[in-house]
């Protein structure tokens, strides 16, 4: 069977326009691997002689918007039906130093090959459906054999996030025990961790704490001691661990919030998260004292308090320090937290205003103390409770 018969229908007819204008370019690498091991396809990359000009002369040509998203390395995005194509010249490393490299163009297919980091990635295949494995790449993959292309020192060298590449791919396809070679290259060079950009590793380290066989991934991470150079603020396994049997959803940050011993503020700069994954992992830092069986009334109030996703992860952490007895009213209790409208507060500056309250501080203050009133009376009452409480209290207190 021609394996570009389980693309997707759309994917064939874009790639059916490609192969008229780069008849001699070949799909490379994870849509091969995938098409193989009959995965989902997400991105689809294709490697080509054309020069990255040519590529981008060639597309308009035919009507197509190319981007040049990567043209230092021989990369134009080409956009059809709103689905984008990677096209890259094939190239060979001349200089590299650990982080970047420095390319020239070839003709050769196999010293593009070469310059990959697994043998798994180093599949391509063309427009006939017909594949080209330089490395022993297939027969790897059928193993469950996760190797570098060449030796794993040359290849990690090259690029030292290949090592959380390595256990990123050794989670989603390795079947035998990690490779020696591997093994030994990453403990050589796992300090090298750190002259990578907080951004390249985060987004690979997010990749694994979400993918499939997290917890065995980072056991080895850890026997390895990769995990100290990513995590000098320290870190627990055992709860993160806890949490993957408790079902947890692949939220990254829920995750690394249970990984995690250091303050979110210092983790937050060392990974360089987001603003809002930064604000989302300092609310998660501090307990709630989320109990199971709570009233309704206590989850309206709580919702009051919280958002919806700081009250699932805080339930997903508080979760993980019971019983599995207490699993099913867990998931329960978000169900219930998730079905129960969120309640507004009733009462707005305006309101104050017309009861002759001054703008500015004092104002806050009263919105404030009403407010904690309305919550701690379950988030029922309405303006006018609200208002009748204000001149019965905060009100009288006022200048």
């Amino acid at each position: 069977m021609n394996i570009l018969d389980k693309l997707p229908d759309q994917s064939k007819k874009d790639l059916k326009k490609l192969w008229d204008i780069f008849p001699n370019a070949r799909l490379v690498g994870g849509v091969v691997r995938d098409l193989l091991v009959q995965k989902p396809i997400s991105d689809i990359d294709i490697a080509t002689m054309d020069l990255p000009d040519r590529i981008i002369e060639k597309l308009s040509r035919a009507g197509i918007k190319g981007i040049p998203t990567g043209i230092e390395h021989g990369t134009v995005t080409a956009i059809i039906n709103h689905h984008s194509y990677e096209i890259t010249t094939l190239r060979k490393d001349i200089k590299t130093d650990g982080r970047h490299a420095k390319v020239v163009w070839t003709q050769d297919w196999r010293e593009d090959a070469a310059r990959r980091d697994f043998t798994i990635n180093a599949l391509y295949c063309d427009k006939n459906g017909k594949l080209w494995d330089y490395f022993h790449g297939q027969e790897d993959l059928s193993l469950g054999h996760v190797r570098f292309v060449g030796t794993a020192h040359e290849r990690i060298a090259e690029d030292f996030l290949r090592i959380l590449r390595y256990f990123r791919f050794y989670a989603r396809y390795g079947k035998t025990q990690p490779d020696l070679d591997a093994v030994n290259a990453i403990q050589f060079y796992a300090t090298q961790l750190d002259t990578l950009s907080a951004e390249r590793v985060w987004s690979e380290l997010r990749k694994i704490i979400t993918g499939p066989r997290a917890g065995d991934v980072l056991n080895l991470m850890d026997r390895y001691g990769v995990l100290t150079i990513l995590m000098p603020f320290g870190y627990r396994i055992d709860p993160f661990l806890k949490l993957i049997a408790a079902g947890v959803p692949d939220n990254a940050i829920i995750r690394l919030s249970a990984l995690i011993k250091g303050s979110a503020t210092l983790v937050a700069k060392k990974f360089k998260l987001s603003n809002k994954d930064a604000k989302f992992l300092s609310r998660l830092e501090k307990p709630l004292s989320l109990k199971a069986d709570a009233s309704d009334k206590r989850l309206v109030q709580l919702k009051a308090l919280y958002s919806l996703d700081v009250l699932i992860g805080q339930s997903w952490l508080e979760q993980i320090k019971h019983q599995d007895d207490d699993f099913i009213l867990w998931d329960k209790w978000r169900k219930r937290v998730i079905d129960i409208p969120t309640p507004v507060f009733p009462v707005k500056g305006k309101d104050l205003i017309e009861l002759g309250v001054e703008k500015g501080p004092i104002m806050g203050k009263i919105l404030e103390s009403v407010k904690i009133w309305w919550i701690d009376g379950g988030c029922y009452a309405s303006a006018l409770d609200c208002i009748e409480w204000l001149k019965r209290h905060s009100l009288k207190n006022t200048d």
